[in-house]
Formats: C-alpha cells, structure tokens, sequence
C-alpha cells in the first residue's frame, strides 16, 4: 500500500504542477503510448540480453514482493528463536541424538509444527537442519561450521542480490532509453522543415517527452523499486545470520537461554524483541 500511495504522490505531484502552471498535458498523453513502446521495449530487449535466464526468473518472482509487507516482523523473529531455543533445549536434556528424527524429518516434527511461519519455511528449516546434522554428526568443529555458514550467507546474499542489480542497471538505462527516443523525434522533425512553426512546435515537443519519461521512469518508479527489495534482501539475510549466532553459540557450551540471546542481539533493533519479551515468549509456548 505505501509503494503505491509512493507513486501516486510522486506522479500526483509532478504533473499536477505541470498542469497548474499551465502545461499542455495533451501533448504528453499523444506522445505517451509511442514514447513508451520506443523506451520500454528498448529497456526490456536490452534487459533480456544483460542476464541469465535464472535471473531473468527471479527479477519476475521478487517485484511482486515490493507490494507486500515485510515477513521478516518481531513476531516472526520471536517465533524462530523459540523454536531454536525448543531444538537446543531438548538436545541438552535428551543428548544430540534426540533431536536427530526431527533434523532427518522436520515436516513430522512436533517442534517444527509448533512453529508454523518459520517451522514451514523451505529455506530456513533447511538451513536450520543442516547444522543441526553437523552438530549431530560431531564431524566438525564450531569453527569449520561458521565458516560454513559464512559462506552458504555469502551465496544467498549474492542470489538474492542479483534481481535487484539487473533492476538497478534498468534504471540506469532508461534515460539513455529517453534519449534514443528525443534523437528520433528529432530526427523526424528534421524531416519535416517545412512545415508551420505550430506544426514544428508540436513535434519538437513530442520529441522531448521521450527524454522525460526516460527520466522519469528511472528516477522516480525504477531506481525506488529496486531500492526497496535490496531492502527486503537484507532483512531476508538477517534471519540467516540470527539462526548462524544462536547455533553456534550453543555449540561453544552456551545454554539455550543464552544462545538465543546471541541470535537475539543480531537482529536489527526495529524488529528485535526485548529480553523479557523473548523471555515469556518462550515460557508461554
């Protein structure tokens, strides 16, 4: 809803001062539909040619996310760290063996079940499960593991980056986008010499709406988008760290209590919970 009320007064604004002072928004609606196909079109084919196919799919799949709030809320935050601290505190009564059947089978666990926004995402239970499995396993140390971790961090950092950089090269072509459309316009006009100067006048300003809505389209709808999911990346990078902080230090002897309190301190502050909100949180569930 605030991407929305966002462009509505951004466009709100900039052409209702046009019109205020006068504009003709005739001459901007004739050229529009042209002037889009000529800018658009050229972005998109360009935008084909500049990434992979993958990204291509995820740049598709993440826009629609811009329209949604973020998932990433203290409520969800505090219903992960009670689930860590659930699979902790059974593997520190029961031994690590214990919690083996719920690291091998999560979607049948009773612990992952009680927690359903976080117990049922994909990506988090897998990550969650893959170091529980190490731990399980004894194999590794807590250093080999964080090392791990830092780096499968890295790597969905870099996928969940690259739609939002392919966004932020179509914003930066756009207005050259725009120009290619101007040059036309005049180029056209210059065909056209001839003609009355009221004839002219309306060509050459046909031209310039193409250098204006290059700019336009760049600076105030593109460039604010891809801003806006680069955002939602780093609150989707933060669950992962917060999952990597509590697990390691409950490999280096720290109590459950005090293991999410690691994962706790790693949250960014508008979304972390307060110790004694963590706290009966945990007691309640």
């Amino acid at each position: 809803m605030i991407v929305i009320v966002g462009y509505v007064v951004s466009m709100g604004c900039i052409f209702g001062v046009y019109v205020f002072h006068g504009g003709n928004i005739k001459v901007i609606l004739e050229a529009l539909p042209f002037e889009l196909i000529t800018i658009f079109g050229g972005a998109l084919g360009a935008f084909a040619v500049n990434n992979q196919p993958k990204v291509l799919k995820a740049t598709i799949k993440l826009i629609p996310q811009a329209l949604k709030g973020s998932k990433y809320t203290k409520a969800r935050f505090m219903e992960l760290l009670a689930l860590l601290y659930d699979i902790l505190q059974k593997a520190r009564k029961e031994g690590l063996m214990a919690i083996e059947k719920d690291v091998e089978e999560p979607h049948e666990s009773a612990i992952f079940n009680k927690y359903p926004n976080v117990g049922h995402d994909h990506h988090v239970v897998e990550f969650i499960t893959d170091y529980l499995r190490m731990m399980v396993s004894g194999n590794l140390n807590s250093h080999e593991i964080e090392s791990l971790m830092d780096s499968e961090i890295d790597t969905h950092h870099a996928e969940a980056h690259a739609p939002v950089a392919a966004i932020a090269r179509l914003a930066g072509a756009l207005p050259a986008f725009g120009i290619v459309a101007a040059v036309l316009g005049v180029v056209n006009t210059m065909g056209s010499v001839g003609q009355p100067p009221s004839v002219l006048g309306g060509m050459i300003a046909s031209a310039l709406v193409g250098t204006f809505l290059g700019i336009l389209l760049a600076y105030g709808v593109v460039e604010p988008l891809g801003g806006l999911l680069e955002q939602k990346s780093e609150d989707s990078a933060k669950e992962l760290q917060c999952i990597k902080s509590t697990l390691l230090a409950s490999m280096q002897g720290y109590n459950p209590s005090t293991a999410i309190e690691f994962g706790r301190k790693v949250l960014f502050s508008t979304e972390r919970p307060t110790f004694l909100e963590l706290e009966n949180h945990v007691r309640k569930k």
